[in-house]
């Protein structure tokens, strides 16, 4: 498997190192390369690696199989384990982390101009279908449901990734939530889910990519059209309107 990845530059610290042979794996395959995988990749004894995650799971930078952190079950916008999107290029498939990180992908992937977003209504089970690329938003009525709070994002990142799904209409959200139990979230239409995921991941391939700091989250949330304390925001407009 390592012939499809390129190795990591052997000049950057190990973190990187590691960081970046797990990114440009799942960019290339759409799967995250093992523990032998990354220290052939890396020059990094497999002990070494393994730590690397570790330090990259702290940071936030991949998530970690709790059971196993040999596997790498996220490193947004990628996934490892089916979420209820996935994401067809020319030649590759993905699993969708959440709507969030599907339509993320083309902005991030420079050979892919644009993907094929496939999802089911977790309502009414509805197939969906969107051809996403990097010039505007997809056409449809459909709307994105984000159910935890950002400051709660980590908490559980596999369970808010698999709960930002999208849905037919916010009638369909309503019957979900009712049926479910859970509180109502965030609603956004296609085109608001569309600028938000077009700049967040920009350089996560790159050598020296860095997280935001909470207050550029913040503005790039208000930037992209997101309002209130759902997103950690000022301002009293309702959290659940588009």
């Amino acid at each position: 498997m390592t012939e499809n990845f390129s190795a990591a530059p052997m000049d950057l610290h190990g973190t990187e190192r590691v960081r970046l042979a797990v990114y440009n794996g799942f960019a290339r395959t759409g799967k995250a390369p093992s523990v032998p995988e990354l220290a052939a990749l890396t020059g990094l004894a497999p002990g070494q690696v393994r730590q690397e995650l570790r330090t990259l799971h702290e940071s936030h930078d991949v998530v970690l199989n709790p059971q196993d952190d040999d596997h790498v079950v996220m490193a947004h916008p990628f996934a490892s384990v089916p979420l209820g999107f996935s994401v067809m290029g020319a030649h590759t498939l993905w699993w969708g982390g959440c709507a969030w990180d599907s339509f993320a992908l083309p902005h991030l992937l420079k050979d892919e101009p644009d993907v094929l977003v496939a999802t089911r209504c977790p309502a009414c089970d509805t197939p969906h279908a969107w051809v996403v690329g990097r010039d505007a938003p997809p056409k449809g009525d459909q709307v994105a449901h984000f159910l935890t709070p950002m400051h709660r994002a980590w908490d559980d990142v596999v369970h808010t990734c698999a709960n930002q799904r999208l849905f037919c209409s916010t009638d369909c959200v309503d019957t979900w939530l009712q049926e479910t139990g859970q509180e109502r979230g965030y609603v956004m239409d296609l085109g608001t889910l569309w600028r938000f995921a077009s700049d967040w991941y920009t350089g996560r391939l790159d050598p020296g990519y860095t997280r935001r700091d909470p207050a550029a989250a913040g503005a790039y949330f208000t930037q992209v059209g997101l309002h209130g304390s759902f997103w950690g925001l000022p301002g009293s407009v309702r959290d659940d309107v588009p």
